[in-house]
């Protein structure tokens, strides 16, 4: 049975487990899904400044800078608001045709939520670490 470790201001709760705690590179696979994601979208619609941003910021993930978290949070974002905005008019088109449209909201509203998600990765300690880096 591992150890736990109290918590330091020790209210009762323990901290959890060493082998429960998600390792740095698997917390790195959200906002490289939710990149690769978005990159794909701007892909489908020949915006390849874009295409090629996400994956900038995707390679970027190797550098631990501060800087270089801050931007992909920001990107995240903004990703999530473009899904939405994408969901709103593909609605309203598929509204004006009469075809089916609720399925198709829900999902991009689930990539929405895990694209902004995302972003929270960043707040794990793990990864404060990681990027609190003092030359960044």
């Amino acid at each position: 049975m591992s150890q736990v470790k109290a918590l330091a201001h020790g209210a009762g709760y323990a901290a959890a487990p060493d082998h429960c705690k998600p390792d740095m590179p698997a917390l790195l696979l959200l906002p490289a899904l939710a990149l690769s994601l978005l990159g794909a979208h701007f892909y489908r619609a020949s915006a390849w400044p874009l295409v090629l941003a996400c994956g900038v910021l995707v390679v970027l993930l190797a550098r631990p800078r501060l800087w270089v978290a801050r931007l992909v949070q920001t990107a995240l974002v903004l990703g999530s608001a473009e899904w939405l905005w994408t969901a709103l008019l593909l609605v309203q088109q598929r509204l004006a045709l009469g075809q089916p449209w609720l399925r198709m909201a829900l999902i991009l509203g689930a990539v929405a939520a895990f694209t902004a998600a995302s972003a929270l990765v960043f707040r794990s300690a793990a990864l404060r670490a990681r990027f609190a880096s003092p030359s960044g």
